[in-house]
């Protein structure tokens, strides 16, 4: 009972923190309008980007980050301090590495669903890879050069942004069981953070796959927002 309480803990105020959205609140204080009424409809940085341009781009990035590592950190410390302080027949003994890792990891999937399906928006968010990258690079550096490097390749060799997330995340994962770094419980949390990811990006699999996906680029064709 005393874990579950743990895990509540953790959850509920990274739930609650990951439903703010920094494209929608960038794109409404600076625009007076809602990210998800243009484009793409997704309330992320590409679509932004490519909506509105750099404008407003650093509060986007500065929100989503903040809203990730503020409770991933708080809940790595929570379970760091407060497991040793529980009876052993309170949790499955043996099923993490690291009370910590195990912690940072379940906040930052609490964190990724309060992002895709957010509190304070009608549950229509975005699609989790900033959260994801954020997660990545508070875990451990050697793995966030991994995936943030799998990413920019990917983005580099395509031009295709969804494929380089879906990529870079799914390198999270493998390059965490390769490494050994972990154990089996953190593993399947961060699976299920990509699989939270691939499911967000259903929509540009089918367009990559039909031709039909925009490729980045840094000559922007601005959009009308009227």
């Amino acid at each position: 009972m005393e874990f579950v309480l743990l895990m509540v803990a953790a959850m509920v105020p990274a739930y609650i923190l990951g439903s703010l959205n920094g494209s929608i609140i960038a794109s409404k204080l600076f625009y007076r309008k809602d990210i998800r009424d243009y484009g793409s409809g997704n309330a992320g940085l590409t679509n932004f980007y490519r909506i509105f341009g750099t404008g407003g781009a650093l509060l986007v990035i500065l929100v989503d980050m903040l809203k990730t590592i503020v409770p991933v950190l708080f809940s790595g410390w929570l379970f760091a301090n407060f497991m040793d302080m529980m009876p052993s027949q309170s949790f499955p003994f043996g099923w993490f590495i690291s009370e910590s890792f195990f912690g940072q990891a379940l906040a930052g999937f609490a964190v990724m669903l309060g992002h895709c399906y957010p509190l304070f928006y009608n549950f229509k968010g975005g699609k989790g890879v900033m959260a994801i990258g954020a997660i990545v690079i508070i875990i451990d550096w050697r793995l966030a050069l991994i995936a943030w490097g799998t990413f920019i390749l990917i983005i580099f060799i395509t031009r295709y942004v969804s494929l380089g997330a879906m990529l870079g995340s799914t390198a999270f994962p493998v390059s965490m069981a390769f490494m050994g770094i972990g154990g089996t419980a953190e593993l399947s949390i961060i699976i299920l953070c990509v699989v939270l990811v691939i499911v967000r990006h259903i929509p540009n699999i089918i367009r990559i796959a039909t031709g039909t996906e925009a490729r980045f680029s840094f000559k922007r064709k601005k959009e009308p927002v009227e």
